[in-house]
């Protein structure tokens, strides 16, 4: 029978609870180094090492650093963040129209600086949405305007594409961020590098910073600096925006209102440092000597110049030992020694005017030359250039002028960052009590980094475990995870035979249906993975992981189940729904009245704390949350729902999860079939980059991915496999 919809009110959370932060101990000494090693060590970790406790301590202090101290007083929200934004606007615009009409060659080099943080764009929303958050309407909210960024989950449709190909346009190409050579080719400045800091800690830390995501997001996409600089269109529309802070404001308590205020007000006032300092680089480029220029190429590769240099003199002195005292980045060297190196240089026979114009020194530089491909074409120019000038004579005193824009910015931060010392911060490496416990610091990460090394181990230990399917899993109810050797047709096979032998063809109506109390009990050991639903995937494809078209495609998965940003479709909500239907509206996961509730049956926690133990970490299970989606994808059609959406029925609950799954997984043209060309678009690429060799290797960790699923599942076979173990060796024993 037809069952009307259950109505739940909406999740008005606007933060998380004030919780301290749990970290091992030594995590600070980690970080400490990390902070002195200097911007690009911060910078990259921030951005690439997101799966070790260091980074969250990292960006705990950088928040601090930037948030710790800053208040606003509240009045109408939305109204006072219009008039700080628009200030700030009117302020920047003389500056902002004067950077973009610099000349050609100064402009790009402003736009590659620029896109240092430009090309951060949306990266505070790439985990907003996640177990502790979700299905808060304004998660929801950021998760829409997070889809629409990420194009939908279409790499070249996204707004960092498209950003980076505005900026090619102009003439600053730079790779992707997570490149080993992004900063040098963009010619980062310390301060540029610190000021991205922001929101990349944003990114690590999302869900107890949701105000400062809020008022971040906002404030950085209605002021629009790289829109303006770039003549681009938003990528969100002005209305989208506003209609945003307006809801939040709504729903938010006073000091939630007041965080997103300040969060404004600190991103207008990175907004403006890094304008300043823009407009101070174009104004060093603009003045600066070509002998400086000069200085500034031969400082950055002077130091990498090697022992081939041996026979070369300058004078006196083998070249070797001049460039010894040259540091790396420009500036390195001492202004008055790269100043005395050009002098001497420029009178030597290397600069010497040929009978054919040329030098030995340009000469060398060119395709069969010893010094070919040492500069790039920017370099070279500038090389030519001031040969140029020394052939006609020109002589002038050289006087060597370093680029220090933002220096005393950078100091300013460094030392910042260096003296954070939030006071929510503890150190303690106790272990969880229990699976509750355990389950509750999962969800409750961004606290509980000292559990990360619990959760590696646990996954670890699963993975393991779960290959004594590789040789039994044909025997599965609902999985087969016998391994096979891959290959494109095989797997396909392999996920249409248990499509229709284990989940479709077995299926025939309920002739009598269990009571109420049977249904319900059933229901509950599913709905603790429901209230998780999604989780596996909500890591995949940060900021510096979209590169690959598997990311793209397991994005897409996760926007569906959280549904795109539309909370009536949100399967959180759904969740929510049937259980209230049925009588349990139990208290958020991420409550410490979670751990409490005795609704749902303790023996079903290790399926959920396996999905929340891996989802963590992205990029060492990468592979094995592949076949997990697999599994998890295939598992939701067929017998067992249809099954469920008749007893529901039946008993007059709320199915509408169940029949979301049925429908959105089906293995036509749903999340079951994506899965599977998931994992062959993925193995395609290996196999094109790196060998038919390796893809034998990547395989097998997918598939132990898919065995970790049914080794929950298949309880029943699993039992059998450990009476049959016992019979030939007493000794042996099954983990479950």
């Amino acid at each position: 029978m037809a069952v009307e919809p259950t109505l739940v009110p909406d999740d008005t959370t606007t933060s998380l609870p004030r919780r301290p932060f749990h970290f091992t101990p030594g995590t600070d000494g980690a970080v400490d180094a990390i902070i002195a090693a200097g911007p690009r060590e911060m910078f990259r970790t921030l951005l690439q090492e997101r799966e070790s406790e260091a980074t969250l301590l990292l960006a705990r202090r950088v928040l601090h650093a930037f948030f710790g101290h800053a208040h606003e007083q509240v009045g109408d929200l939305p109204g006072a963040v219009g008039e700080l934004i628009d200030r700030a606007r009117a302020d920047l615009a003389p500056a902002l129209e004067s950077l973009s009409a610099a000349e050609p060659g100064i402009r790009a080099d402003l736009l590659r600086q620029r896109g240092v943080i430009a090309l951060l764009d949306g990266c505070w929303l790439d985990a907003v949405s996640q177990p502790a958050t979700q299905p808060a309407v304004v998660v929801n909210r950021l998760f829409a305007h997070h889809f629409d960024l990420a194009g939908g989950g279409e790499p070249l449709a996204s707004a960092q594409h498209r950003r980076a190909r505005a900026l090619e346009d102009a003439g600053a190409a730079l790779p992707d961020v997570a490149a080993a050579d992004f900063l040098d080719r963009a010619g980062a400045r310390p301060a540029t590098i610190l000021l991205a800091c922001l929101p990349l800690s944003l990114a690590v830390l999302p869900g107890n910073f949701l105000p400062e995501v809020v008022g971040l997001h906002h404030a950085f996409h209605r002021l629009g600096v790289d829109d303006l600089l770039l003549g681009t269109p938003p990528p969100i529309p002005a209305g989208d925006l506003d209609d945003l802070l307006a809801e939040y404001a709504a729903q938010a308590s006073p000091e939630d209102r007041e965080r997103v205020l300040a969060a404004v007000a600190v991103t207008l006032s990175c907004e403006r440092e890094h304008v300043r300092l823009l407009t101070e680089l174009a104004e060093f480029r603009r003045t600066q000597t070509l002998e400086s220029r000069v200085a500034e190429v031969i400082s950055r590769h002077a130091p990498l110049a090697g022992r081939q240099h041996g026979g070369v003199s300058l004078g006196d002195r083998h070249l070797v030992d001049v460039f010894a005292g040259f540091g790396r980045a420009a500036g390195g060297a001492e202004p008055d020694a790269l100043a005395a190196f050009l002098t001497e240089f420029r009178d030597s026979p290397y600069l010497a005017e040929r009978d054919d114009g040329d030098c030995w020194f340009l000469a060398a530089t060119r395709f069969g030359g010893p010094m070919f491909g040492i500069f790039d074409e920017t370099e070279a120019e500038v090389l030519a250039e001031w040969v140029a000038t020394v052939h006609k004579g020109d002589r002038p005193s050289i006087t060597v002028r370093l680029n220090t824009v933002g220096d005393e910015l950078a100091a300013r931060w460094s030392a910042a960052f260096a003296e954070a010392a939030p006071g929510d911060v503890v150190f303690d490496d106790s272990p969880p009590a229990d699976e509750r416990d355990l389950f509750h610091r999962l969800v409750n990460i961004e606290n509980h980094a000292n559990t990360l090394p619990v959760a590696i181990e646990r996954a670890e230990r699963c993975f393991a475990d779960a290959q004594v399917l590789f040789e039994h899993g044909a025997g599965g109810r609902y999985t087969d995870a016998s391994f096979f050797e891959y290959d494109a047709d095989a797997l396909y096979a392999r996920a249409e035979k248990i499509y229709w032998e284990k989940l479709v063809d077995p299926y025939e109506p309920l002739s009598e249906v269990p009571d109420v109390e049977e249904v319900l009990f059933r229901q509950s050991t599913y709905q603790l993975t429901y209230l998780i639903d999604g989780a596996w995937l909500h890591r995949v494809g940060r900021l510096g992981r979209r590169e690959r078209e598997s990311d793209g495609m397991l994005f897409r998965i996760h926007a569906d189940e959280m549904g795109n940003g539309d909370l009536r479709k949100n399967h959180l909500t759904l969740t929510r729904r049937a259980m209230v239907s049925q009588g349990r509206d139990l208290p958020h996961i991420r409550t410490e009245e979670f751990a409490d509730q005795d609704e749902l049956p303790d023996d079903m926690y290790g399926f959920a704390l396996q999905q929340l133990s891996m989802c963590l970490f992205p990029d060492r299970f990468y592979n094995e949350i592949l076949g997990y989606n697999l599994a998890i994808e295939m598992f939701g059609s067929g017998e067992m729902r249809l099954h469920e959406i008749q007893k529901l029925r039946h008993h007059g609950f709320d199915d509408c999860y169940e029949q979301a799954h049925l429908t959105i997984d089906n293995f036509s043209a749903g999340h079951a079939k994506q899965a599977a060309d998931i994992i062959v678009a993925y193995l395609d690429r290996v196999r094109r980059t790196s060998g038919e060799a390796v893809v034998a290797g990547e395989w097998h960790r997918i598939w132990r991915g898919y065995a970790s699923f049914a080794y929950f599942l298949e309880q029943p076979l699993l039992r059998d496999v450990a009476v049959a173990g016992s019979t030939e060796d007493d000794s042996a024993e099954l983990v479950l």
